[in-house]
């Protein structure tokens, strides 16, 4: 079985590498060919069935996950329906989540009043309170009508960053977009009798019990959070402290709290149930009690939100209920396969998810360093070998996964666990009974200490190991020493497993020879960010958008991507100019990585430069030379450096970067004023090989006269997927395309690498190199403004 569902797990996943679903008829049958097989008695033909066996579990697990996936591909939004106004009745799915310009929400879709409009089932919708003089108010379970604007769900593509339609495609949301303020959007009855909306207005209940009783208690949104899965209330600074000190696992409702929650109300049941001889007689105490635990979990996860990891959590231990139930002896080797197979088949996406394998690697690890042990040791030394084998045997998918390490986690956890799982949790869910209501103070107090002493040790010289991506060989190779060093007592020469972690330490990322360069224009949405990288040396031209107040995409894209590419510090920054799509991450990007000098036309007391080290201004005529790769600034003239021009556009840097015959500049938000003054002054600087275009393709700029001077091979448009700009406008497309420019879209290709030297010059797309069957196809140009 345990074999049988490894090979099942590698199917699922290969499915999920695809970059077009297969033709099931085809793979169906002979996957079902393994039925047939007769049981062989010689050796060698019990062997051949075996191989037979488990070959046919990978082809099952891949077929599966491509007939589920092929079932929720088949709803969605067509794309002539994008951005258009459609009215639609249906109910609030969930309890609204607060953002900071409104509500987001679920929704599910019963009616479409627009005729000819088709709209899946199930879509996020979002509130904008700054578009209405009188902000809706939702609650969940409300059957609504509304006028929305939806578009197909997208994502940014970049290097080791989260996949948003991946993530989507597995919650199920077909759609996405916003309520038309100016629509005729009215509530049609106040409350559904679906037992799904009632558990969610029971959230929201609760939810609204907390913020009553708590008031603006500092910690209130994370005991929110651990109660009803509403992490909303958790500000970036918190996130940030917990993901620092590696407890931020147990700061939403994580597998452990249901587990813990599922293992009391086990521990007590049994305990009450076999002191009772009747109850004893009519039922067995165990398995009354594994029934309580797993209503206790399901209780939880549905609390919660039913949240794909909680749900993970709960099939686990629905799989361990029932094995008990029946009776059956089993291995926890058994155990933990059988509990795979179950989530895999409830959510084959799974395997796309950091939880997923963490999650059962933590289990599998557990079970390897306590189960079948002979010798019983004292439960604080037991509960310390399990802290040891989690330090030690997650760093390699931490490492894969993350790119890096807490390293005071191990501290951290020793006390937190114990802090959140029975103290904190417990007390804040007994809180959410109005007769109970005063052990939330208690839980926050807890949360209070907890919160004291994480930031004591977040406050230690050296908190975080981070460094680049390790290949996947020695990720292997870490697993293997990882398990060699956490074998029973006797195994020979364990510490030498430690020899094992060492290659993802030291094998880096090659790093481009001297004259030669290595950029990536990262898709961002609608902004701008691009890193160049020469042999020793690092620049970031551009830090793109602030999404909100608590996110932005230095945080969100830019680090976790320089990081994974090997890049530890930045010897310069270039701020082109002061619009917050283009500096909208430098705060996280500052206090993320070393800087050694930023440039930009910024004034000196801007606030994105508080956190410098050094800086100043960008001035046509400045030059440095890094490896053998040429770096210009061509604009702004110098004056501009310390005299506001009459729009921030035309003050941006503009760079080029060059080697032997090949060149890339890179141009901000420059119009045809900025344009002309580089035709009359650096006509022989212009000729690019890639030229990432002007202002997002906007009418503003791109002249005829720029465009044939710079005559680029490739012409790169950063603009956002169906943005309210209408960017690149069709004329500037078109523009570029006479010039004989290939034409490549942050919105359509993703990110964007290139690697060039004195005679080469290569573009690799990132949709393209990375494809997956989710994503979908070109999308349709939507006119703008």
């Amino acid at each position: 079985m345990v074999a049988f569902s490894l090979f099942f797990t590698l199917g699922v996943w290969y499915l999920q590498q695809q970059a077009a679903l297969p033709v099931l008829p085809v793979y169906w049958p002979l996957a079902a060919l393994v039925l047939l097989l007769p049981r062989a008695q010689r050796k060698e033909l019990a062997f051949a069935r075996r191989t037979a066996v488990l070959l046919c579990a990978a082809l099952l697990g891949f077929c599966y996950s491509a007939w589920i996936a092929q079932l929720r591909l088949s709803d969605q939004l067509p794309d002539e329906w994008q951005g258009k106004n459609i009215v639609i009745t249906g109910v609030v799915a969930e309890m609204p989540r607060e953002h900071e310009r409104g509500l987001r929400f679920a929704f599910d879709v019963d009616g479409v009043q627009t005729a000819g409009a088709h709209v899946p089932r199930h879509i996020q919708l979002s509130t904008y309170d700054e578009d209405s003089n009188d902000p809706l108010e939702l609650n969940a379970g409300e059957r609504w009508q509304l006028s929305v604007r939806l578009k197909q769900p997208h994502g940014s593509s970049n290097p080791y960053n989260f996949d948003f339609e991946a993530w989507a495609l597995e919650r199920n949301i077909r759609a996405i977009g916003y309520v038309y303020a100016k629509g005729d959007n009215r509530i049609l009855a106040e409350q559904t009798s679906s037992p799904a909306y009632l558990v969610q207005h029971l959230r929201e209940t609760v939810r609204s019990h907390f913020q009553k009783t708590l008031g603006e208690a500092p910690y209130a949104g994370v005991l929110a959070a651990l109660a009803v899965g509403d992490q909303s209330g958790i500000s970036q600074d918190e996130w940030l402290l917990f993901t620092r000190t590696g407890v931020n696992h147990l700061m939403s409702i994580s597998g452990l709290h249901i587990t813990m929650l599922a293992g009391l109300v086990f521990a007590i049941t049994f305990w009450v149930w076999r002191r009772s001889t009747r109850l004893t007689l009519w039922f067995p105490a165990r398995k009354a009690a594994a029934l309580a635990g797993l209503a206790a979990a399901l209780f939880y996860t549905l609390v919660s939100g039913y949240e794909v990891p909680a749900q993970r959590t709960l099939y686990m231990v629905a799989t361990c209920t029932a094995m008990l139930l029946l009776s059956r002896t089993f291995s926890l080797s058994q155990l933990l396969s059988a509990a795979l197979m179950v989530v895999l088949l409830a959510d084959p996406w799974s395997v796309l998810s950091p939880g997923f394998w963490l999650s059962f690697g933590a289990v599998a690890l557990i079970f390897y360093v306590t189960g079948n042990r002979l010798k019983k040791q004292h439960w604080l030394k037991e509960y310390g070998k399990v802290q040891w084998a989690m330090m030690i045997g997650l760093i390699p998918p931490l490492l894969a996964l993350f790119q890096q390490l807490s390293l005071v986690a191990p501290v951290a956890n020793a006390f937190a666990i114990p802090l959140v799982s029975f103290v904190v949790v417990p007390l804040t869910l007994l809180g959410t009974l109005p007769p109970f209501e005063w052990m939330l103070y208690v839980a926050h107090e807890a949360m209070v200490l907890c919160m004291y002493l994480l930031q004591m040790l977040d406050q230690l010289p050296y908190v975080v190991w981070a460094q680049h991506a390790p290949p996947a060989w020695t990720v292997v190779a870490g697993i293997g020493g990882a398990l060699w060093m956490l074998a029973p007592r006797g195994f020979p020469m364990r510490p030498l497993g430690a020899l094992l972690l060492l290659p993802m330490f030291l094998v880096a990322p090659q790093q481009p020879a001297a004259g030669s360069a290595r950029l990536v224009v990262f898709d961002v949405g609608q902004g701008l960010s691009v890193s160049v990288q020469t042999h020793a040396h690092a620049l970031l031209y551009d830090t793109g958008p602030d999404f909100s107040g608590e996110a932005d995409s230095g945080s969100r894209i830019l680090l976790p991507a320089l990081r994974g590419m090997g890049i530890a510090q930045l010897d310069t920054l270039v701020l082109s100019h002061d619009d917050v799509d283009h500096i909208g991450g430098t705060k996280s990007v500052l206090l993320g990585i070393p800087v050694t000098n930023v440039v930009s036309s910024l004034p000196n007391r801007h606030p994105e430069l508080q956190f410098a080290a050094h800086n100043e201004a960008c001035a046509d005529g400045q030059s440095w030379e890094w490896d053998g790769v040429r770096f210009e600034m061509l604009h702004p003239a110098a004056a501009h450096a310390v005299q506001a021009a009459e729009h921030d556009n035309e003050r941006s840097c503009v760079l080029r970067i060059g080697t032997g015959q090949h060149s890339v500049l890179l141009t901000a938000d420059i119009e045809k004023l900025s344009e002309s003054r580089l035709l009359k002054l650096h006509p022989d600087a212009l000729p690019a090989t890639f030229l990432v275009v002007p202002h997002h393709g906007s009418k503003s700029s791109s002249s005829p006269a720029f465009v044939d001077a710079v005559h680029p091979r490739y012409a790169m448009f950063t603009s956002g997927y169906l943005n309210r700009f209408g960017h690149p406008k069709d004329e500037i497309v078109e523009r570029y395309r006479a010039a004989g420019s290939q034409i490549l879209r942050s919105d359509e290709d993703g990110a964007v690498s290139i690697s060039m030297d004195a005679q080469d010059f290569k573009v690799e797309r990132y949709r393209a190199s990375h494809a997956r069957y989710w994503q979908q196809g070109i999308r349709p140009a939507v006119a703008g403004s």
